[in-house]
């Protein structure tokens, strides 16, 4: 029977072997997004959505910035033109107007941004709705809740899964 003793030079000849094994640059380098679970719809996120909105610079007169991020489920590599379509309840028009709906394009490093107008609470809650409905990945609808109706700004990220 062997018996182990440990004590600190054993741990720091094993803590180097490690290093040595793994390679320096695994411990330089940010973890990898292994294993990046898709994003499920939420429920209430489909609700007044158009099929086929348009590409705008801006929706309305502005003054609100709905912004967020699309990567791919399991690694997490950015997804550059994705179609992200938004609308919501403002203070230009309901969710269910054609004049509240836009879509935009994720840039290179997969974040988009579109300016709207300000979101409004209805049915007791200022939320903004979006899309990714491109059809290279599954349809995914985001309902994100804003903390307070005075807010000017509203992040929504998608992770997607193979269609």
């Amino acid at each position: 029977m062997t018996n182990v003793v440990l004590n600190r030079r054993n741990l720091l000849l094993a803590a180097g072997g490690s290093v040595l094994a793994t390679g320096v640059s695994g411990l330089l380098l940010p973890a990898r997004a292994e294993g990046l679970p898709p994003t499920a719809s939420m429920s209430g996120g489909s609700n007044n959505y158009r099929k086929g909105a348009p590409i705008v610079d801006r929706i309305g007169k502005g003054g609100f910035w709905m912004s967020g991020t699309v990567r791919r489920a399991g690694d997490g590599t950015p997804l550059a033109g994705q179609r992200i379509q938004i609308w919501a309840h403002t203070t230009e028009g309901q969710e269910h107007e054609p004049q509240s709906h836009g879509a935009t394009l994720t840039d290179k490093n997969g974040a988009f941004r579109l300016e709207m107008p300000q979101i409004i609470p209805v049915f007791g809650q200022p939320h903004g709705h979006l899309a990714y409905d491109s059809g290279e990945f599954k349809t995914v609808f985001l309902r994100p809740v804003m903390r307070s109706a005075k807010e000017t700004s509203l992040e929504a990220h998608f992770v997607l899964q193979q269609a």
